[in-house]
């Protein structure tokens, strides 16, 4: 009875006045956004206008089942949507219709298409009428539609009512139907599928579902949904999948509250946001552990800011307020708004516009945390020199096997880092992950212990042994196979004195098999001299060349497109090997300027 009340009483807030945003013709967008920004604006839709709307290729789709590749058919249909995306909200802010025939062609025209996802979460090599899956773009493209027409809907009746019928049609045959009757994984998932889906899915319902019945049903399996998610993620507010998710992880479940008008937000929704500036180092940088196509700061401002609003989280606004002003906001909004997703988030630009004068009373700032502690997930960040280090297992969400890994950017710069991962293949979400470089330990900061390297799955963990502010130490034994020879492998990282970076490698082995490597790995090409020093730059690392021997190998040639937009054209591994055969010792080496 309890969630029939509340279902209910959710059912009355979306239907009466859902919420305040201001659509077409409303005098906010000329009282309250800046002429700059609607300048700007205006003139990212304009770059659009008259533009042919292409159809998306039947054999570009079949590409993944065939040779792999996931991007062609990604780049076309991305681009398709930012098409539709820009108009729409150029056509919003200028408010005289001048955008309004390229906006039904596109409507018309995505419409038509079979499907609305993409090839990679499909079963077949081109899609079918009969097969609507609901996947993360599907539902995206829907939320695309839906909010253009909740924005654009008086406009598009007086065109012809045709044209949102058949929005509505669609979107019930597409999303609202088979998202309710299907009981898909995601839904019970803890990872970014779950609410990035259901922001989506709740949007379609609010903006195109005429059934009362049907919309309580849907809400109700949303807010079980999102529970579900909540209920899974760990209590210190760490995202497994990396700051790259973030944004479709905790910042989607907030969209989803606040499409729901939900307030009652708790302390773990306040640490899944403050997670996003936890990770940030400087320099605009931020920690890039797990699945990353960038190591640069994450932060969509258009989502980040309200959710800032909502927890009353003043570092997390004045941080959003920081990115807006490097970006230079006031003048180039549209830049923002087109990086802020594989295509541009109408719905979140919509609901960041909305605050936007708060917005620009903010003070910028940047979040530079001297320490961070996530106990749930097992990472430590500190500064002078900064450092992040992680531990948790193999098993997690977007995973690498980089149990207890660490990299080092002193002044807020790369030196030892965390390679990030290149452009999604077949491979990225299949059997064969692990045959990727960038998934493996051995192209991290890790040992190779005995010659075997960490194994995936979720047994392969670490054991915190302990941790204090600049300090962690971690057992990360149980990381590698039995054919590893371990007892136990206590690294222990330490920082904090503003000059260098000390590494403790303290080990047990069972019996000697081969010999033990240490991977290091840098951006920087290494100058190896005989007397225990590496110089990387304006940077050394320094050992006993008793205990190590060096070398190092230039894998530049292993970087795809995606990883040198990252870090450039180049990138080496270094190699410190035991010189011993001795089963028990302790190795410590620096890096320090």
């Amino acid at each position: 009875m309890r969630q029939r009340f509340i279902t209910t009483i959710l059912f009355l807030i979306l239907t009466t006045n859902i919420f305040a945003q201001p659509r077409w013709g409303d005098t906010f967008w000329r009282d309250s956004v800046p002429e700059s920004m609607r300048k700007d604006y205006i003139g990212f839709g304009e770059q659009y206008k008259g533009k042919e709307w292409h159809s998306l290729p039947a054999a570009t789709f079949a590409e993944f089942k065939k040779t792999g590749n996931r991007t062609n058919y990604e780049g076309l249909l991305f681009e398709k949507r930012r098409q539709l995306a820009a108009l729409v909200l150029a056509e919003v802010i200028e408010g005289q219709r001048r955008f309004l025939p390229d906006i039904i062609n596109g409507l018309q025209s995505t419409l038509e298409e079979t499907w609305w996802g993409l090839p990679a979460h499909y079963k077949t090599e081109v899609p079918r009428t009969e097969d609507q899956t609901v996947d993360l773009f599907n539902a995206e493209t829907a939320s695309l539609i839906a909010w253009t027409r909740y924005v654009l809907g008086k406009e598009l009746d007086s065109f012809s009512p045709l044209i949102t019928r058949r929005i509505d049609d669609e979107i019930a045959r597409r999303i609202l139907q088979p998202a309710v009757k299907t009981n898909y994984w995601w839904k019970k998932a803890g990872m970014n599928w779950n609410p990035w889906i259901c922001s989506n899915w709740l949007a379609c319902v609010m903006f195109c579902e005429h059934d009362e019945n049907r919309k309580n049903d849907a809400i109700g399996q949303i807010r079980k949904a999102c529970q579900a998610f909540t209920d899974l993620y760990p209590d210190d507010g760490g995202c497994d999948e990396g700051p790259h998710y973030w944004d479709r992880a905790a910042a989607s479940l907030f969209e989803t509250l606040y499409l729901l008008k939900q307030t009652d937000g708790n302390e773990k929704l306040k640490n899944m946001e403050a997670y996003i500036y936890k990770m940030y180092i400087g320099h605009d940088y931020a920690v890039n552990f797990a699945d990353a196509h960038g190591n640069h700061a994450m932060l969509n401002i258009n989502i980040a800011y309200p959710f800032g609003l909502y927890t009353g989280d003043k570092t997390m606004r004045q941080y959003a307020a920081y990115v807006g002003k490097q970006s230079d906001i006031l003048t180039h909004p549209a830049h923002l708004y087109d990086k802020s997703g594989n295509w541009p988030s109408l719905a979140r630009e919509l609901i960041f516009l909305q605050h936007i004068q708060s917005f620009l009373k903010e003070t910028p700032r940047e979040p530079e945390l001297r320490n961070v502690w996530l106990p749930d997930l097992q990472i430590m960040t500190a500064r002078e020199p900064f450092v992040a280090m992680k531990g948790g297992n193999n098993g997690e969400s977007h995973n690498h096997n980089d149990v207890g890994s660490f990299i080092v950017y002193p002044d807020n710069e790369p030196l030892l880092i965390d390679p990030g991962v290149g452009a999604y293949t077949s491979k990225t979400f299949s059997k064969q992950r692990y045959e990727i470089w960038t998934m493996q330990s051995d192209y991290h900061n890790l040992p190779r212990i005995n010659g075997v390297s960490q194994h995936d799955g979720k047994q392969y963990a670490a054991q915190v042994i302990s941790h204090k502010p600049g300090q962690l130490t971690l057992d990360i034994s149980k990381a590698y196979p039995k054919e590893a020879k371990v007892n136990y492998w206590r690294r222990t990282v330490k920082t904090g004195n503003g000059k260098r970076v000390e590494v403790t490698e303290d080990y047990s082995l069972d019996t000697y098999e081969a010999p033990t490597q240490l991977m290091l790995m840098t951006l920087t090409a290494p100058q190896i001299d005989n007397n225990g020093i590496i110089k990387l730059g304006d940077y050394r690392i320094v050992y006993d060349d008793k205990q190590l021997t060096a070398q190092s190998e230039d894998i530049s040639t292993l970087l795809d497109p995606v990883l040198q937009q990252m870090w450039g054209n180049h990138m080496y591994r270094i190699i410190l090997t035991v010189k011993d055969q001795k089963l028990k010792g302790k190795i410590k080496y620096t890096i320090t300027k």
